[in-house]
């Protein structure tokens, strides 16, 4: 699944000609298959004239697939893989196997397909609600979200700025269901080696139902954006580089505990390798308190041109 923080902007545009609905809610509607027959569901992405579909995208929908055929239970783990990229112009059928319903845990295995070929496969495992032991690594210190720069505020500093290349300044411009507030602009400004690592607060731009599921569904939507990025910094380049060929080619994302998607959260991102076309990714979610809620581990296609 080709991947970049422009493929994200792609897949939050209206897909209906001529009808303005907020960012928030098209996100939502991605996120609400159409069930087409029992354990069968279909997914529609924006027509907006992109080449391929946001891979958080095909995340968000699996896993509300996944979703749908599990009672009383909660996902705590789901581990993804990339086959083929996806084609934004066709609906993207989900199909989910029911491989094991036990007492405490069942797993369920989807799969993607669009024009016959399955372009996405993800395992994922449900756990019902029990006590048990708790710690957590710390979150570290870091400035809060309302002492940072808000996007209407980025967006002005990106007009201002020489030599801003073109693509950042449109990237900055777009409205999107995910606010972001980067603790580091530097990335984007500049084309400096910075060590691989970043920080962002993240959350919905709107409230969302009060569904655990859906939050968590929102999360891994989420969780696709910024991360294999990271992998780029020690090199001093970004997304927009016009001579980078990018694609996720893996996901795997854990659950710990209840959060609320459209809260503030901080997302710790670092990439420990990058080697043989391939960067290594890792990210942390905390909620404003310093509760580990998620943590994400993705390895993507990362080819640099001459």
């Amino acid at each position: 699944m080709n991947h970049s923080d422009s493929d994200e902007q792609a897949a939050d545009r209206p897909d209906i000609p001529g009808q303005k609905k907020s960012a928030i809610d098209r996100m939502m509607s991605i996120l609400d298959l159409e069930q087409i027959e029992v354990d069968h569901y279909r997914g529609q992405s924006p027509q907006d004239g992109w080449q391929r579909v946001y891979g958080g995208q095909v995340i968000g929908q699996a896993l509300v697939a996944a979703s749908r055929t599990v009672v009383d239970r909660q996902v705590h783990s789901m581990h993804a893989y990339f086959l083929r990229p996806g084609d934004p112009t066709s609906p993207i059928f989900y199909e989910v196997e029911r491989v094991r319903d036990g007492t405490s845990f069942c797993t369920r295995r989807v799969v993607a397909f669009q024009h016959g070929k399955e372009i996405f496969i993800m395992s994922a495992s449900f756990q019902i609600l029990e006590e048990g032991l708790d710690h957590q690594m710390d979150m570290d210190g870091v400035a809060e979200p309302e002492t940072l720069l808000g996007e209407a505020e980025i967006k002005l500093m990106m007009l201002r700025l020489p030599n801003v290349p073109e693509p950042v300044k449109r990237y900055w411009e777009r409205d999107r269901p995910i606010e972001i507030r980067p603790i580091d602009l530097t990335h984007y400004i500049s084309r400096e080696k910075l060590p691989p690592r970043q920080q962002v607060w993240v959350r919905s731009s709107s409230p969302l139902p009060d569904d655990p599921a859906l939050h968590k569904c929102a999360l891994a939507y989420m969780s696709d954006m910024t991360l294999l990025d990271t992998s780029l910094f020690a090199h001093g380049l970004n997304v927009f580089t016009d001579r980078l060929q990018m694609a996720s080619l893996d996901h795997a994302m854990w659950f710990h505990r209840p959060f609320e998607a459209h809260d503030w959260m901080l997302y710790v991102q670092d990439s420990p390798s990058s080697s043989n076309a391939r960067g290594f990714c890792r990210g942390t979610f905390y909620n404003r308190s310093g509760k580990l809620i998620a943590s994400v581990a993705q390895e993507g296609l990362i080819r640099v041109y001459a």
